[in-house]
């Protein structure tokens, strides 16, 4: 196959395209759309699973060792999944360099030097509201943040000039992929179907679905673009989104107002806890208030409705016959 140059638009012609991650909720959307579009799509993921051909943990993996997995292809899609939420022992920079930064800069090395001309790292809308709101200092007190911060900037620049990157800086993402959620929505979901009431702080968050993820990823492949791509479907408040997980499972109800000063006492206290005990998370929690009781939303937004995600994220598919 030709390599299309770096830059250009290649339409539906086809391009030939590594996933890493490919089993995940959001790196299984990609290989389908991909091959929706007659794309060449081969898959990478650290366990083997159904649609896998290559098993390889990127994350720990060498240069030589992914330059191999790399050769013949046109462009690469990084879609690992990492959990912000993570409690570890401080200090936790460096755990959560070697899990976000160092596996995307060797892997964008290796594509540099097998001469691909395209790739796709899936980021963070954090990263979006620190250029947006410098003032809330994210990277200083954030770990993973500031790692989603280097990510970016150290993967275009193991990439150079002829390999472009773009990063989409991804909000909540709705949907599903086999057996595959977000991480975050078992215990939504237990909250929704319980008989406890719901509340909601103020503020909210973009949303968007993983297909429509997958639908930004593969546009930016095909046009090899190496820009920020904030990604979202709709913009929702916290009460919003909590009241259409509850009617989504069939349990519609009133959302109630959770106080400020309640969130923000509650969540220095766990950062209290968390220091006592020698922790920390990727997101600190004693500064998350200011982020969570504002409107973290992304405009434009595609206009996409979310209600066919939200059905595939808190509703299990019917069982095959």
């Amino acid at each position: 196959m030709a390599r299309p140059s770096a830059g250009s638009g290649v339409g539906r012609c086809g391009v030939r395209i590594l996933v890493v991650g490919g089993s995940g909720l959001i790196g299984a959307h990609v290989v389908t759309v991909l091959r929706e579009r007659g794309h060449d799509v081969t898959t990478v993921a650290r366990t083997a699973r159904p649609g896998i051909e290559h098993v390889l943990d990127v994350e720990s993996a060498s240069v030589d060792e992914l330059r191999p997995l790399l050769a013949g292809h046109d462009g690469v899609v990084y879609a690992a999944r990492s959990d912000e939420h993570r409690v570890l022992r401080k200090p936790i920079y460096p755990e959560f360099r070697r899990d976000i930064v160092e596996p995307v800069v060797r892997l964008l090395t290796a594509a540099r030097q097998e001469g691909l001309t395209r790739s796709v790292v899936m980021g963070s809308y954090y990263t979006y509201y620190d250029r947006l709101r410098p003032q809330w200092r994210l990277a200083d007190r954030h770990a993973y943040i500031r790692c989603r911060l280097e990510q970016a900037r150290e993967g275009r620049a193991a990439a150079g000039p002829d390999l472009p990157v773009s990063v989409l800086e991804l909000p909540f993402v709705f949907g599903r992929a086999g057996d595959r959620l977000p991480n975050w929505a078992g215990p939504l979901e237990r909250w929704a179907r319980s008989r406890s009431p719901l509340v909601a702080p103020t503020g909210g968050t973009a949303a968007t679905s993983a297909r429509s993820v997958a639908v930004v990823a593969v546009d930016a492949l095909e046009q090899a673009r190496g820009e920020d791509i904030p990604v979202a479907d709709e913009n929702l408040t916290w009460n919003d989104m909590f009241g259409r997980i509850a009617t989504t499972v069939g349990r519609p109800r009133r959302v109630g107002r959770l106080p400020a000063g309640v969130v923000r006492a509650a969540l220095r206290s766990g950062g209290l806890a968390q220091g006592l005990g020698g922790k920390e998370s990727g997101i600190n929690p004693t500064h998350l208030a200011d982020v969570l009781l504002a409107e973290l939303f992304i405009e434009p937004t595609t206009g996409r409705p979310l209600e066919p995600a939200f059905r595939d994220t808190f509703v299990d598919p019917a069982p095959s016959a």
